[in-house]
């Protein structure tokens, strides 16, 4: 069978070519250490765990579930962002729990996007805002991040191009693979912008608890809802990876104009997911607090690795990676093929993340200091 135009333009996720590779040399026997993949290595909370056993045994618990969520699922994200980011949600109306908050950047791209609209993507990025709009016959129009700006968008740069048939921005702060934060007055800035130019933000947002002692939602900003929908997920904050489950909020007209996409695309959430992660929101701050102590103790070791590596970190970065520019006359992508096949260590090339990525390495925090000091001692024999 011949495959569908759209997939002409989307390639396969780097990763998922790139680590076939990693398994390859694994099975010839290479003690590979994987420092490029940001899949939390840690538990998720106890009491969540307990929680999902416990729901399994609920006489319901095997049905079809609500197409939005249990409502204790919703009133939970209400809480969460409530009690974190001081921002007022309405459970029944500007939340949609999801299956992972890739599902989210899918069915906003359906709900939103005609063949031919064009979608300000950041340049440094994740590369699924890129593929999905492909996906949907919509045209990437890339905005350029880079260190002298913070890696924040330049809004008045923005402003003098043609914005006429832009219709959606991706922004993700904090910002992955940069680290990089975004402060209120910024978000507050954008949300000018997105008014001005009649543009949907979506802020991607499931760094905010990590290596952050302060986190942020784009919803705080006065009048952001008609504007603005936020991403989040307990992938990452809770080390639920695997569970699949994130959240969409945002105003009550866009979240039934995506309802409309997702409610024929899935028939609810499996019952002890959602009862599992209600009890993850609710945690207090002590669950981040422990949790951050561990990444800190990691992001230490990573920077000795960085600086025997002779690359040179970003400052103050957030969240579970370190982003690096390798030395001087090195592409990333030579610098790691020769660091996985001289030393067996894996991290990811910035060029993956787009052209502004290039002269960058981005290390994972998600392995434990035995495993980093290990790959300390390769690089210094």
């Amino acid at each position: 069978m011949v495959q569908a135009k759209r997939l002409d333009e989307v390639k396969e996720y780097y990763f998922s070519s790139k680590l076939r590779e990693v398994r390859a040399l694994e099975a010839q026997g290479k003690p590979i250490i994987n420092l490029g993949i940001g899949s939390p290595d840690l538990p998720p909370p106890p009491q969540v765990i307990s929680k999902l056993n416990e729901a399994l045994m609920n006489p319901g618990a095997h049905q079809y579930q609500p197409y939005k969520g249990t409502a204790d699922f919703r009133n939970a994200i209400q809480e969460f962002y409530k009690n974190h980011y001081h921002v007022s949600l309405d459970p029944e109306k500007e939340i949609i729990p999801l299956m992972g908050s890739k599902e989210g950047i899918t069915h906003i791209s359906m709900a939103f996007l005609n063949k031919g609209d064009q979608v300000l993507i950041p340049n440094p990025g994740y590369p699924t805002y890129s593929s999905v709009t492909k996906l949907v016959e919509a045209e990437a129009v890339y905005y350029e991040l880079d260190a002298e700006g913070k890696w924040l968008p330049d809004l008045e740069k923005l402003a003098k191009k043609d914005l006429s048939k832009v219709k959606l921005m991706w922004v993700n702060y904090p910002h992955m693979p940069t680290g990089a934060s975004a402060n209120e007055d910024f978000f507050s800035e954008l949300v000018a912008f997105a008014k001005k130019w009649q543009i949907l933000i979506v802020n991607d947002n499931p760094y905010s608890f990590i290596l952050n002692d302060h986190p942020e939602s784009i919803l705080k900003t006065e009048g952001s809802k008609e504007v603005v929908l936020e991403l989040n997920s307990l992938s990452k904050s809770f080390n639920m990876a695997g569970w699949r489950i994130g959240m969409l909020c945002g105003s009550e007209e866009n979240i039934n104009t995506i309802l409309k996409v997702k409610t024929n695309m899935d028939s609810g959430m499996f019952y002890p997911l959602q009862a599992g992660a209600a009890e993850a929101l609710r945690l207090d701050k002590k669950w981040f607090t422990a949790q951050n102590e561990i990444y800190r103790r990691r992001k230490d070791k990573v920077l000795e690795l960085a600086a025997a590596l002779s690359c040179t970190p970003e400052k103050d970065q957030q969240g579970m990676f370190i982003w690096a520019r390798v030395p001087e006359g090195e592409t990333s992508e030579e610098f790691v093929d020769k660091l996985l096949h001289t030393h067996d260590i894996f991290t990811a090339p910035g060029f993956i993340f787009g052209s502004q990525g290039e002269g960058y390495i981005r290390f994972s925090l998600c392995t434990d200091e035995d495993n980093i000091s290990e790959a300390i001692k390769r690089v210094k024999k």
